[in-house]
């Protein structure tokens, strides 16, 4: 699922939301997802999952074209691990 097409479900099941107001909606949650991460906080969202920041180290890698050594920095990426719940209906 697309967000333009999370967008377009929320305004379906939802009468009182246009597709500006559920775009809207989208926009601030993902938004606000974004600036913890942003910030270093860590996000939980109750039986979905929880979003945090990980630090990967500083490494040395091989450029495939050449074989050349090349350092690679530290650097943080975004990491989401699924809630039981989340995990359970995926399973079914």
């Amino acid at each position: 699922m697309t967000k333009s097409e999370l967008i377009e479900r929320l305004s379906d099941e939802h009468d009182l939301l246009n597709k500006k107001d559920a775009e809207s909606i989208i926009n601030l949650i993902f938004g606000g997802i974004g600036n913890a991460l942003a910030d270093g906080d860590r996000v939980e969202i109750r039986g979905f999952g929880s979003f945090s920041v990980r630090e990967r180290e500083a490494r040395e890698a091989r450029n495939p074209k050449s074989g050349e050594l090349v350092k690679i920095p530290s650097r943080k990426t975004p990491f989401f691990k699924t809630g039981k719940e989340l995990r359970e209906r995926v399973d079914e």
